[in-house]
């Protein structure tokens, strides 16, 4: 659950909550690859986001599978101020940190370049579990784990 935001042009924004039901967010919830039952949640909920925001007037059908699909204004084109940033739970997996539509997703435009040192999880028998692997010098690579600890695992959950 948390404040839902895209990557569009080099930049992190927000997504107003004009017309934000809950069929938009059963469309990131699947985006995100997480189950459970999508709540939309509006009057930033989550907290106020900072920055641009840079979609409004969402409406998705609930079948799509990214919001790209999703009829809405045009990138930027919006009448909001960030108290109306538009949130999701997907209920019952928790996502710490915000909604960032990054690796997990289907939207090579919308994704920024990876980073080396992401991480992500593979092999798991959901979303929220699994192999830690983490990107280096183009490729991703597993992680040995002589030494890890608990302390570990809470730096890579806090990482996704």
């Amino acid at each position: 659950e948390g404040r839902v935001e895209v990557y569009h042009d080099g930049k992190w924004g927000t997504i107003c909550d004009d017309q934000w039901d809950d069929r938009d967010a059963e469309v990131v919830c699947r985006q995100l690859g997480l189950s459970g039952t999508p709540k939309a949640l509006s009057w930033a909920h989550y907290g106020q986001g900072s920055g641009p925001i840079l979609l409004d007037e969402v409406q998705c059908s609930g079948n799509e599978l990214s919001l790209d699909q999703c009829k809405k204004s045009d990138w930027g084109q919006q009448n909001c101020d960030h108290i109306e940033d538009a949130g999701v739970s997907c209920d019952p997996f928790t996502v710490v940190h915000r909604l960032f539509l990054v690796s997990l997703l289907t939207l090579p435009s919308l994704l920024p370049p990876l980073a080396e040192g992401a991480v992500r999880l593979a092999g798991g028998r959901s979303p929220s579990e699994g192999r830690v692997e983490v990107y280096y010098n183009g490729d991703w690579g597993t992680v040995c784990d002589d030494g890890w600890t608990d302390r570990g695992a809470q730096v890579v959950c806090r990482q996704l």
